[in-house]
């Protein structure tokens, strides 16, 4: 995984989330890109990971100063990217413009160690692939990647995956069925999520609540970061997240 800032220290104050969330997403990406078999590429300022044409080239900024040098890489490997290229930049200080990408903000949220209520719905983690596909179908419907459309069992979530240090998959179930996932990665006494999704037909029904009170639990001993949508922003800030910083995330047009 990516360098570990500081395993002892199980606070993360403001100025340094931006930090810290990019180098947990890194773990995160870096994760996924081998569990799926793609290249992972590492460099001071940036990590990426170069798959095909459905996962596309993957971006995080690791530095608010990329360099000249560090710059013209990216282009050349957006320039050869098979798919669809998304970058992240949590210090929202690189414009990556010149790639003919789109760019929107959104808030990095933190949250304080502390405990957390039982979820109402029942949340699981993964320790099967049958379960995983579950989840791997959930997330695709929850936020429609059309990218991995036609499904393709185990192309977005390997079943590797759920064996990478650090890296836990949750399933919600609710009147029997799959009604969502979620992912964390704890990486260098940080915890973060992703992918926090409920199926269409299960939505205002307590799903992403239960998610993240269920794949909380096992961490509320860490400081928690995630990166929120407009729609989840409210849910989130329930929990007791708080908005410490502003994320950058470019797309390919």
């Amino acid at each position: 995984m990516t360098i570990d800032l500081n395993t002892r220290d199980r606070s993360a104050s403001a100025s340094d989330t931006s930090l810290r969330q990019a180098r947990n997403s890194a773990a995160f990406w870096t994760a996924v890109g081998h569990a799926r078999g793609h290249t992972v590429i590492r460099r001071r300022g940036f990590l990426a990971v170069a798959g095909d044409e459905r996962a596309g080239l993957r971006i995080l900024v690791q530095e608010p100063d990329l360099g000249r040098e560090e710059l013209a890489e990216l282009i050349d490997l957006a320039g050869r990217a098979s798919g669809p290229i998304d970058a992240e930049d949590p210090f929202s200080a690189t414009d990556l413009s010149r790639l003919d990408m789109n760019g929107r903000q959104m808030p990095i949220m933190l949250r304080a160690p502390g405990a957390v209520a039982e979820p109402a719905i029942p949340v699981i983690r993964l320790r099967t692939e049958e379960d995983l596909r579950a989840a791997e179908q959930a997330v695709i419907a929850a936020f429609t990647l059309s990218r991995f459309e036609p499904y393709r069992a185990g192309e977005m979530f390997p079943a590797a995956l759920i064996h990478q240090p650090g890296v836990d998959v949750f399933l919600a179930r609710l009147d029997g069925e799959v009604a969502g996932a979620c992912v964390t990665t704890v990486e260098g006494g940080l915890g973060s999520h992703y992918w926090v999704g409920t199926a269409p037909a299960f939505r205002s029904r307590g799903v992403g609540r239960a998610l993240m009170l269920g794949s909380l639990a096992s961490i509320t001993g860490l400081p928690v970061t995630l990166t929120a949508s407009r729609l989840g922003r409210p849910l989130y800030e329930s929990l007791g997240f708080r908005v410490t910083a502003t994320s950058t995330w470019w797309s390919s047009r």
